[in-house]
């Protein structure tokens, strides 16, 4: 039996690595490591610098009761971040701690100091590589000059009003209500002088999901603009490109129903890459990656018969080729695509498994540099020669986790059953002992994938210290194993095909000898939530179920969930005022009289996305119907359980509610 020992209470007490920056000569990186103080029971951060050949132990740059985040380096080697630190010696502890200002650290050395003061803070920054300047992304209240934006923050603090009015949708936005102040893109010199607002006007169209990037020389910045479409109101995104030094601005890339994203200049500033989706009521258009070419306008779809949704990660150094992540097969590989062909190359062996993100090239193109994960490994900065299917080291271990001593314990095993497609599933077991009770999870979205990557809230290995084995499942609307496994889910379907999914995966693991099959468990949260729900109303095959900031009556959702626009789309459409048979159709109260499994039921309370509205009801509608059910809420919480006290009791409870179902350790 399994003698690796994880509990929740070690998961919160690892290091969290976030981002990193690679330094301008590729020798070092920055690194921004979430840590647990346990006076408080907060997460800080602080800044590390690590060597890529590991030939020099890693050094902590920045201490303190502070969050010290997203390195950035300027082109003379002192390193920007983020930080919440006070910006003079002395200051007042008051509210505007909290603001976020971009900080230097001189590569001379020395303490840091800030570069920037902007009244309501930052929540982005980068410097050009190769010229004078900084862009920050900073919220402004829009329509009030800079010189008198704090005393609008104090009064507004102190006076009020509160009150927030709107004359369209969206309102909200995961745990927050959209309020008067929008992103602006702001620049500076690198000294963080001549400050230039470049998005003056700005309202509503930077907020939400907005991307960006700042050209090499400094002289461009593309942005992402949000326009509420008439057709099926939800934003069209836009692609801009601004200039910083005149101020003004082009469309690059705009149409209807269309989305562009995650846009990267190349190094010589001539093209920018970017994804583009499309977003139908027939179908989950598929992403692509294009590629634009700055002088002449002309935009370039790259790969496009490639059954896949390549993200564009960075360029190499000699503006040729484009480096790209993409979900394939539950793992997140590496390719290069050919910017003017599309041809790709596979950068990444899928014998070295995991999840790879956050990738860029060092200067002389030699080394590709990015954050890992696996199952059974939190996330670190790896090294890899750009090459075809290398095999990547991790260079740090400032996770401070033993991921020798949980590859030895554990188990992984890739599993497929045929329905009218091919579903994945990863089983995560102990290694060794007896039959073991079963864990089915089921992931969000529900356009999403389980993969071989470390997850620090639904995290297998905590579960597997008690006995469980742990069931990843990848059903119809699953990303990664090509674009009708996508479509499966679409036009209002999500208690069809992906439930014959997830009962048939269930089937295949019941038949194991290592599986307890009277002892199966299924949980999930948000969408997962919602198909345990339907689950209950359609069988009694499981022990008992566990649903997480899930769904539980359609129509009720609709009318108060931050995006209804969005949903309406995902089911083919209809609306619950136009057609309300039609959406409740796989809505799971409906079924609520064949409910007879018990259910522990968790929310948080802030949650806008799946409001605490659908736990209350489903609550309600199961000790109506004398089903055994435990309701749990976390009042300060939104979709995701983040506060470390809380991250404990959320395991904690979730795992002893199972226990005493399965009779596991009862």
């Amino acid at each position: 039996m399994m003698s690796f020992s994880f509990s929740v209470e070690q998961l919160v007490q690892l290091g969290r690595v976030t981002t990193f920056a690679l330094s301008p000569d590729g020798i070092h990186a920055a690194v921004a490591v979430s840590r647990l103080d346990t006076e408080t029971m907060s997460y800080r951060s602080d800044l590390w610098r690590i060597t890529l050949d590991n030939s020099e132990p890693p050094v902590r740059l920045t201490r303190g009761r502070y969050k010290d985040h997203s390195p950035c380096y300027r082109r003379d080697g002192s390193l920007g971040f983020l930080s919440n630190r006070p910006l003079a010696e002395g200051s007042p502890k008051d509210e505007d701690d909290s603001r976020m200002q971009v900080w230097l650290l001189p590569h001379e050395g020395g303490e840091p100091r800030p570069v920037t003061d902007e009244p309501l803070g930052c929540s982005a920054f980068k410097f050009a590589s190769r010229g004078n300047r900084l862009a920050v992304i900073a919220d402004v209240y829009p329509g009030i000059p800079h010189e008198e934006q704090r005393k609008r923050v104090a009064d507004l603090r102190k006076k009020g009003p509160s009150v927030l009015k709107y004359t369209q949708m969206n309102v909200r936005h995961w745990d927050s209500w959209l309020s008067t102040e929008a992103p602006h893109v702001v620049v500076y010199d690198e000294e963080g002088g001549d400050r230039k607002d470049l998005t003056p006007n700005a309202d509503r169209e930077l907020r939400g999901e907005m991307s960006w990037d700042l050209s090499p020389d400094g002289r461009s910045v593309a942005i992402t603009r949000a326009r509420l479409s008439v057709v099926d109101r939800l934003d069209d995104v836009a692609l801009w490109v601004l200039n910083t030094e005149t101020g003004q601005s082009y469309v690059l890339g705009e149409e209807s129903q269309t989305m562009f994203g995650v846009p990267r200049f190349s190094p010589q500033g001539d093209k920018l890459a970017a994804m583009k989706g499309v977003r139908l009521v027939s179908q989950h258009g598929p992403i692509r990656c294009w590629v634009f070419d700055l002088q002449s306008g002309v935009a370039t779809e790259l790969a496009s018969e490639w059954d896949a949704w390549p993200m564009p990660e960075c360029w190499t150094p000699d503006g040729k080729h484009i480096v790209v992540s993409v979900d394939e097969q539950a793992l997140r590989p590496a390719y290069l695509l050919d910017a003017v062909t599309g041809a790709r190359t596979r950068l990444l062996s899928p014998s070295a498994g995991g999840n790879h993100v956050g990738l860029v090239v060092s200067e002389n193109g030699q080394r590709l540099v990015g954050l890992k994960s696996r199952i059974v490994h939190p996330p670190e900065v790896f090294s890899a020669p750009v090459g075809v299917d290398q095999v990547p080291d991790f260079v740090s271990n400032l996770s401070n986790f033993d991921a020798k001593a949980a590859e030895a314990a554990v188990t992984i095993e890739d599993l497929r059953v045929h329905t009218v497609h091919d579903v994945q599933t990863t089983l995560v077991s102990p290694r060794g002992g007896d039959t073991k009770p079963l864990l089915m999870w089921i992931h969000g979205g529900p356009i999403h994938a389980w993969g071989d990557t470390w997850h620090w809230r639904w995290n297998p290995l905590v579960a597997l210290s008690q006995g469980y084995a742990v069931a990843l499942p990848n059903p119809s609307g699953s990303t990664g194993f090509g674009q009708a496994l996508v479509e499966a889910i679409w036009r209002n379907s999500w208690g069809g095909q992906c439930y014959e999914d997830l009962m048939a995966t269930a089937d295949a693991l019941a038949s194991r000898p290592d599986i307890d099959p009277k002892r199966m468990v299924a949980m999930g949260g948000s969408f997962g939530g919602y198909m345990t729900n339907w689950i209950g109303g359609q069988t009694d095959r499981f022990k008992c179920l566990v649903t997480h900031a899930s769904i539980w009556d359609m129509s009720a959702f609709f009318a108060s969930t931050d995006y209804p626009a969005w949903g309406k789309l995902e089911l083919g459409g209809i609306s619950p005022y136009r057609d309300r048979a039609g959406f409740d159709k796989y809505s799971p109260r409906e079924f609520v009289s064949n409910f007879k499994t018990p259910t522990l039921i968790l929310h948080g309370e802030k949650d806008y996305r799946v409001p605490i509205g659908e736990a209350l009801a489903m609550f309600e509608a199961l000790q109506e119907h004398g089903v055994e059910s435990e309701l749990v809420i976390f009042p300060d919480e939104n979709h995701w359980i983040l506060r470390p006290n809380n991250i404990i009791a959320w395991y904690n409870t979730v795992l002893e509610f199972i226990g005493r179902q399965t009779a596991v350790n009862s």
